[in-house]
């Protein structure tokens, strides 16, 4: 069968591919809406790819050139038997107007369930298509979902409605919808927080979901203020089951207890809720050096607090697991581990504790900093602590360095 061959004027100059909904610009050039739209929001300069005239960045200008779409449409019904590869079913625009209408189902019990599986269908297709649902209201309308199912204790349907709000989070206008939204009610946090436990139900996809929403949601927030303890055991909980979650939810976990770290009761219940300890075993199992550098970073909060450094030393492998990371993973663990030391040589709580240190090579350790390519005022810290105990230390040779 001859190659049937495509009319110029039916491709996209940017993507190349045939135009699903060709919009003219103030330059007369004839792209597709998504291409055009993608190229306006992430090129330093707005100007027309093939004349190379300036063009406002505002979708706004972007005149819908319906001949062409007919001429498209028609061409490819025409051509839809011969089954070319070239030929791509085409969609009509996502229309304001429908969008309104399915955030109106959504109080349609029979239809509830069929709407968001159609608007989760609509926001994976295409950016264009997200971003009309961020106008007309689908984050508004999935917030409710959410919470709706929180109150009421089912789990129907949740899984579309966290996935549409993920999808939709990445369109500009998102975050601006979402801080109204969100503010210091914490009724949509607390609802994300009950999704985590259903992590016992083995629904590990939306879990992962739900953390990274989470995260998300607490830096939209106004404030963080203070937490009960149920939020904290959730987040614990999230690192205890590392193994089955991804390292997305893992990193969103560990974000979210340092962003509440700034309030004194925070960590308290951060500790109580037994985080210290599922933090060292955490870095027992050696992650990748990012998650390493937010376990060092939470752990030094923690360990700013008595109850943080009693859970910290209760654990027989805290302070050999410092003192093995430092000057192995990067300068911000560095920096976080003699903080970390400095707190623990400061008030160590019992002589058996300075005599770890130079046990499990923590003393050799810091002798080291002192002598490595390390910034300035991290050679002081280290010195610092060196010379607390330099009476109990006087048996490791590196001592004498500080003299």
């Amino acid at each position: 069968m001859a190659e049937t061959e495509i009319p110029q004027y039916f491709v996209c100059p940017i993507s190349l591919q045939i135009m699903k909904d060709p919009v003219t610009a103030v330059t007369g050039i004839t792209y597709d809406r998504e291409s055009i739209e993608q190229w306006l929001l992430k090129s330093k300069y707005c100007m027309c790819p093939v004349s190379k005239q300036p063009l406002p960045r505002s979708s706004e200008f972007l005149i819908p050139n319906n001949t062409l779409f007919r001429l498209i449409n028609a061409w490819c019904s025409a051509n839809e038997a011969k089954a070319i590869d070239q030929i791509q079913k085409l969609k009509t625009p996502l229309d304001k107007v429908y969008v309104q209408k399915l955030v109106r189902d959504l109080e349609v019990p029979h239809l509830y369930q069929t709407t968001l599986e159609e608007m989760h269908a609509l926001a994976i297709e295409s950016e264009m298509k997200r971003t009309c649902m961020v106008e007309e209201g689908v984050t508004q309308a999935m917030i409710m979902v959410i919470n709706k199912s929180f109150k009421e204790g089912k789990t129907t349907c949740l899984e579309e409605a966290i996935g549409i709000l993920r999808l939709l989070w990445n369109v500009p206008t998102m975050i601006n919808n979402m801080k109204p939204l969100v503010g210091e009610n914490m009724d949509f946090v607390n609802s994300l927080t009950w999704t985590l436990k259903l992590q016992v139900h083995n629904n590990v996809k939306m879990v992962n979901e739900a953390m990274l929403l989470l995260k998300s949601t607490m830096e939209v927030a106004d404030s963080t203020g203070s937490l009960n303890i149920e939020f904290f055991r959730e987040m614990v909980s999230v690192l205890r089951n590392n193994k089955s979650l991804s390292q997305q939810a893992i990193k969103s976990a560990l974000h979210v207890l340092i962003q509440t770290c700034p309030l004194g009761i925070n960590r308290t219940r951060i500790v109580e809720a037994g985080a210290v300890k599922e933090l060292i075993e955490l870095e027992l199992e050696k992650p990748e050096k990012s998650i390493t550098e937010l376990i060092f970073n939470l752990l030094a909060h923690l360990c700013s607090r008595p109850d943080g450094r009693k859970q910290f030393l209760l654990h027989a492998a805290s302070i050999a697991m410092i003192s093995k990371r430092i000057l192995s993973v990067s300068p911000a663990t560095d920096d976080r581990a003699i903080h970390i030391f400095a707190l623990i040589a400061k008030y160590p709580g019992s002589n058996e504790v300075i005599l770890e240190m130079l046990r499990v090579g923590a003393v050799s350790k810091l002798c080291m900093v002192m002598q490595a390519a390390c910034a300035s005022y991290l050679k002081e810290k280290a010195r610092d602590i060196l010379r607390l105990h330099s009476k109990v230390w006087n048996n490791s040779p590196c001592i004498l360095c500080i003299c």
